[in-house]
């Protein structure tokens, strides 16, 4: 799997099991990668909670968000240059999360 995004003068890239934010690789556990290409082959379209945590946790999930919260300020800590006002994950107060489309993505 592949995908980059120009965002607000940023760029992120997934590649294979790596993420790279403006050409400098990130760290991500396996639990935060999961979630972030989740979200990225799903870009633009919101993922609830509950879906993003069924995929992620499969099984063992509970309906409670909050190790996905944890994990999203996480993500947001080392993929955002302002985790509090993110533009790669945005947050859809109530529903999930969404990933930002590409702005140089033309509309169809």
């Amino acid at each position: 799997y592949e995908m980059s995004a120009s965002l607000g003068g940023s760029e992120m890239c997934i590649r294979d099991s790596l993420v790279t934010v403006d050409g400098e690789s990130v760290h991500l556990t396996q639990v935060e990668f999961k979630i972030v290409s989740y979200l990225a082959r799903n870009s633009g379209r919101v993922i609830t909670y509950d879906s993003l945590i069924s995929h992620v946790w499969g099984p063992y999930a509970d309906d409670n968000n909050r190790i996905l919260r944890v994990n999203m300020a996480n993500i947001r800590r080392k993929l955002e240059k302002n985790p509090a006002e993110p533009q790669f994950i945005l947050t859809e107060i109530g529903v999930g999360y969404r990933m930002a489309e590409d702005e140089n993505q033309e509309n169809e």
